[in-house]
């Protein structure tokens, strides 16, 4: 069945099989993106299997039945393309970079990948050795891990919270086995979508699609366990120059109706160089050089926090004072604030949207987040609509959970877990 999106150049087939195709031909580029995304992530992993989903991708173009690792480097690389995958939360994607008129190749190795692959021994002992080398260079870097110490406490014990790398443990005691398993569990036609922007014709892709998906894992994959935010407190006492602190909450949903208006007050709390966090805490106080706020939000959950880091010395007067000037924010956003921010994300979403690999991305997503691409006029319209009282709402909303502290570093100035959530008016308990 195809459906065409008036409003853009944008087009949808559902195969027979379920696999969906969604293309948006992209006037005056002669390049295009495309990719094969599946909705099947790191939080879909057992527990033992912790890694594979991001080893998977590591396999990706080591081998297939017709083509060896280097001839899939060699045939993409002869076009002037590229080829590349990533492991997220919730999904894994698989794209290329080409002339339009290599797309039909581009598909096709991309296909082989997902359809052939041979997971030689080799290879995987090679690529397990890989990781666990990015495992200990990631150990390295404190505010990275940060992030991940905040997800296992927001989300303790679900595999929503769980590392995307995995363990050294889980990674060495994968095999081809598992990895063929996990395959045909999760990566089903009815949660894959293929999307392809920039200079690309739509029927060329439906049939090579056709072609090379004919009978592939039809049935759907099992859902994921569902996302339970628990919130908590994790430290790590470390010898680092800076302190790296997380503080954050439960979140919304991307099928939330008020996410967009959480993003606005993201923005306008920590999202550039007008925001309340950086011209309180940085530009007025000092108190540290980098600071900001985001929201990640998932199928069925989300997350808002605020990162800091900060030095020894001033780690004790960072919190409170960041603290604050989130509790603020979210009893009395402004109209101009509120204008700011949301012009910020109205631009933030165009310029991405020049790009055809992140247009690519971005229908991937809402084809698996909302079964649909939602038109940029519409979500425009959404921005637009949003008041300063949806920004109050969401923001005040925040705080009526018990919040998840993050720390590493030279933390013995930073606030206790109680007293964090008593300045809050939050839970004053990890729940």
């Amino acid at each position: 069945m195809n459906e065409i999106d008036r409003a853009e150049a944008v087009r949808v087939t559902t195969l027979p099989n379920g696999l969906r195709v969604v293309s948006e031909a992209m006037p005056g580029l002669a390049t295009a993106a495309l990719g094969i995304w599946s909705g099947a992530g790191s939080r879909h992993e057992h527990a033992e299997e912790q890694g594979l989903a991001h080893l998977l991708e590591h396999m990706a173009f080591k081998g297939t039945a017709r083509r060896s690792a280097r001839q899939i480097a060699e045939e993409i690389e002869a076009v002037g393309g590229e080829v590349n995958a990533e492991t997220n939360t919730e999904y894994t994607a698989y794209y290329s970079r080409v002339l339009g008129q290599d797309t039909g190749l581009a598909l096709d190795i991309l296909a082989d990948i997902l359809t052939e692959p041979t997971f030689d021994a080799t290879e995987l002992k090679r690529e397990k050795g890989v990781i666990l080398q990015e495992i200990g260079s990631y150990e390295d870097t404190p505010d990275e891990v940060v992030f991940d110490m905040f997800m296992e406490t927001a989300y303790a014990g679900a595999p929503i919270g769980r590392r995307i790398l995995g363990t050294p443990k889980t990674v060495k005691a994968q095999n081809s086995a598992s990895m063929r398993n996990f395959m045909d569990r999760t990566y089903r036609t009815p949660s894959m979508v293929v999307s392809a922007a920039g200079a690309v014709h739509h029927e060329q892709i439906v049939e090579d699609v056709t072609r090379r998906f004919d009978g592939f894992g039809r049935e759907s994959a099992p859902a994921a366990e569902p996302a339970t935010y628990r919130g908590g407190d994790q430290r790590r006492m470390r010898k680092l120059e800076q302190s790296h602190v997380v503080f954050g909450f439960k979140g919304l949903s991307w099928r939330d109706p008020d996410h967009y208006a959480m993003h606005v007050f993201s923005n306008l709390l920590g999202g550039g160089m007008s925001s309340r966090l950086f011209q309180e805490v940085r530009e007025k106080r000092g108190l540290c050089y980098e600071v900001y706020s985001f929201f990640s939000p998932f199928s069925d959950s989300g997350v808002f926090a605020i990162y800091g880091g900060t030095g020894d010395a001033q780690l004790a007067d960072f919190t409170p004072v960041a603290l604050d000037t989130l509790v603020e924010a979210a009893a009395s956003p402004n109209e101009g604030e509120v204008a700011r921010a949301k012009a910020q994300m109205k631009m933030s979403l165009l310029t991405a949207l020049e790009s055809p690999g992140r247009r690519a991305e971005q229908m991937a997503r809402h084809m698996m987040a909302y079964g649909r691409v939602i038109p940029r006029i519409e979500i425009i319209q959404a921005i637009d609509a949003i008041t300063v009282d949806d920004v109050r709402r969401v923001g005040q909303g925040l705080l009526t959970a018990s919040p998840t502290v993050s720390a590493i570093g030279p933390i013995k100035k930073l606030m206790p877990f109680d007293a964090i959530a008593a300045r809050l008016g939050a839970p004053q308990a990890p729940l």
